[in-house]
């Protein structure tokens, strides 16, 4: 056998490469693009959620997986992983995003899923008015729960329960009263999606505008901004005048729409183990 540096020089990896790793499991192959992942995966649990993988998960969540989540391991689950169940791709978004957060600061393992798209379509409000915030509108009171249904039949007792900060009330156009709820399902708002604030009503001295736990850009889309895009526009939960809350457009833009027209309902919600 011929040493390693009789070998020709190479600089880069072909995804298809293979590599060599023994263990207490044997002597094995592996390809360089799984051995990038895996790599990036061993530096801890939580570095899972800087990789973006985009893998298919198949249709159905399996124990080993349920384990991964519930233990905080994560084990061979990355961001942009999807299950595809009914035709429709549910994607892991983030890892932990609510850990420790809301009144009761919960301390459970979880994966965040976004689904690609619903198919459904709704508005905010019968009419153009943000009366009574986020948890006034019908989007909350009445196409959330049934969204909600929809969904636990897919994942059950999975889907992961906390709390979130959410607007109640609204004068002259900005958020001015907000409460903590039990949260299952929701709207996402913008600092989850796009980073910021864009078209959200500014802070008038209240703090109203800017308090809630999502305050960070869901890695899906920090890793994956194409994620963002699903050429139909989705509501968004921020309030932005007495007649608009925020959008994400189809055509790719940030924005803002009256509340009476009808975009995607495009939801973000935890599952654990």
């Amino acid at each position: 056998m011929s040493k390693i540096t009789a070998y020709t020089a190479a600089t880069r990896f072909d995804s298809g490469d293979k590599l060599l790793k023994d263990g207490t499991n044997g002597t094995k192959i592996i390809t360089a693009a799984n051995a990038a992942v895996e790599f990036a995966g061993l530096v801890s649990s939580i570095n899972h959620r800087n990789v973006y993988r985009g893998k298919s998960l198949g249709s159905t969540i399996t124990d080993d997986q349920k384990t991964a989540i519930s233990e905080g391991t994560f084990d061979d689950l990355f961001i942009g992983d999807y299950w595809t169940i009914n035709s429709l791709r549910y994607r892991i978004a983030d890892m932990d995003y609510w850990y420790n957060t809301g009144a009761s600061m919960p301390r459970t393992h979880h994966l965040v899923i976004v689904p690609d798209s619903l198919g459904i379509t709704a508005v905010m409000n019968s009419s153009s008015v943000t009366d009574g915030g986020y948890v006034g509108s019908e989007m909350y009171t009445t196409t959330s729960p049934s969204v909600y249904e929809s969904l636990y039949e897919v994942f059950g007792d999975s889907i992961f329960a906390h709390e979130e900060y959410l607007t109640n009330a609204v004068t002259s156009g900005y958020p001015s009263g907000a409460a903590w709820y039990d949260s299952q399902v929701e709207l996402m708002n913008e600092i989850m999606v796009f980073g910021c604030l864009i078209s959200a009503a500014s802070n008038t001295g209240t703090g109203i505008a800017s308090h809630t736990v999502d305050k960070q850009q869901l890695s899906l889309f920090r890793l994956n901004p194409l994620m963002m895009n699903i050429r139909v526009g989705y509501w968004l939960r921020d309030v932005v005048s007495s007649k608009n809350f925020a959008i994400a457009y189809g055509s790719g833009s940030a924005g803002y729409d009256v509340a009476s027209n009808s975009y995607e309902v495009r939801p973000v919600f935890g599952i654990t183990g």
